[in-house]
């Protein structure tokens, strides 16, 4: 094992170096406060490994994302949603027979307790559909206790079957509750997608006939956001599972974190920001104000924080939105005329180019989920729905880690030194 060498006030310290699969090499600096007394200072863990995973794999400057050594447009173009949550939770691929097999577990799991229709109706009509979602999700474990031993394999594998189930189930629920309409209950027949756009869509006054073009669609989307390698809401999974928590609690603890728009809620700030640049002829106006330092707006849906090329999601979604609208007869989308010269102009612009800022999958997935017929307010509960998996499948291999042990970030402390308490009568 090859090592690094640190010096900390004249004093040399050896630290090993760990080798990944594919990627870049590691400094193993678990001791460093051991052996110097110090600790490394790095905000936002943008250059801290914080576990070993085999999950998801991303090279950022070359665009790749890999789940468990797959290429996503690979998986997107030829597979389905629920073969990657197979893929990600058991780590290849499944025979016909495993997937059979899968598939009907999770379909006889979509219901929910009946009980729960009476937790919805405490909130108010117009509660975030996100906010619904938190509260449901970690009240599941009120509702399940066969499915809370962590130490329990089987019982941790019903439980990563039953959110997987039941996310798109209380997710079409907080949709409903939302727009005042009639629960509709998930049909066995269908498979995970066309039922929830089902769930999502029907009225008991006529019958429903799923787009097979939409449907694709969306479990493409779903496919495409299962997951990202250690996000902020993984790893808000994963620091809340290491203290013991149920899985429940740790999915509603990653929900609440992908509410954040800085994360999961990017998508619905890039729609927003098309609608408010309205035509093609206003695009250059907005163009100058990106480019002004001094001016407040920016554009949304483009560069990434781990991505220095292009997206590789971005190029299926793009592909998708089109078979969309045209699917719908959207022709003259307004929206999509300014997304297609913004991203012309990201291409090509000096600007856009030094920066590398170039569109990510959020430019496309809000039109084409609006298109749809999805309100803003649901896009991030969709993004919720795809990553439960990632989000299990990162939990159960944390939690199945000897080396796991919970979650305690130090910290550079700049407050006030140590001061002797002055009663109020003494304070100036």
């Amino acid at each position: 094992m090859s090592s690094s060498t640190i010096s900390v006030d004249g004093k040399s310290v050896e630290l090993p170096v760990k080798e990944g699969t594919i990627g870049p090499s590691v400094v193993d600096i678990s001791k460093l406060y051991g052996q110097t007394g110090m600790f490394t200072y790095d905000p936002g863990f943008t250059s801290t490994a914080a576990t070993e995973s085999k999950i998801t794999y991303i090279d950022g400057d070359k665009g790749i994302l890999l789940y468990r050594g797959y290429p996503i447009d690979q998986l997107a173009e030829h597979g389905d949603f629920l073969e990657t949550c197979y893929l990600l939770l058991y780590g290849e691929l499944p025979t016909a027979a495993q997937k059979a097999d899968f598939d009907y577990r999770v379909t006889r799991h979509t219901m929910v307790h009946d009980q729960m229709n009476r937790f919805f109706t405490g909130f108010r009509r117009d509660a975030h559909p996100m906010a619904i979602m938190v509260a449901c999700v970690g009240a599941l474990s009120a509702f399940y206790h066969d499915s809370t031993d962590i130490s329990d394999p089987h019982q941790r594998m019903i439980a990563s079957m039953r959110m997987i189930a039941k996310m798109p189930t209380l997710a079409a629920m907080a949709y409903k509750y939302s727009i005042g309409q009639p629960f509709v209950y998930p049909q066995n027949g269908l498979d995970y997608t066309s039922n929830f756009l089902r769930m999502c869509f029907a009225v008991p006054a006529e019958e429903y006939k799923v787009n097979p073009v939409l449907s694709r669609a969306l479990d493409r989307i779903f496919i495409l956001h299962a997951d990202h390698e250690q996000n902020a809401s993984t790893s808000t999974v994963r620091l809340a599972g290491s203290s013991g928590a149920n899985p429940f609690a740790c999915i509603a603890a990653g929900i609440a974190c992908l509410w954040g728009p800085a994360h999961g809620g990017a998508n619905e700030a890039a729609l927003k920001m098309l609608e408010e640049i309205g035509t093609p002829d206003r695009i250059p106006e907005y163009i100058a104000k990106a480019k002004d330092k001094n001016d407040p707006f920016r554009l949304m849906g483009f560069g990434h924080r781990v991505y220095k090329n292009y997206d590789p999601r971005a190029r299926i979604m793009q592909k998708t939105t089109h078979e969309v609208l045209n699917e719908l007869g959207i022709k003259d989308d307004p929206l999509l005329d300014v997304a297609v010269e913004l991203e012309q102009i990201a291409l090509k612009d000096e600007y856009f180019v030094e920066k590398k800022l170039y569109p990510n999958i959020d430019f496309y997935s809000g039109i084409t989920l609006k298109a749809m017929g999805f309100p803003t307010s649901m896009f991030t509960v969709l993004f919720a729905l795809a990553r439960t998996v990632g989000w299990i499948a990162q939990w159960s291999e944390m939690i199945e880690d000897p080396s796991q042990r919970i979650g305690r970030p130090r910290q550079l402390y700049t407050g006030s030194p140590e001061r002797d308490y002055v009663t109020v009568a003494q304070r100036g």
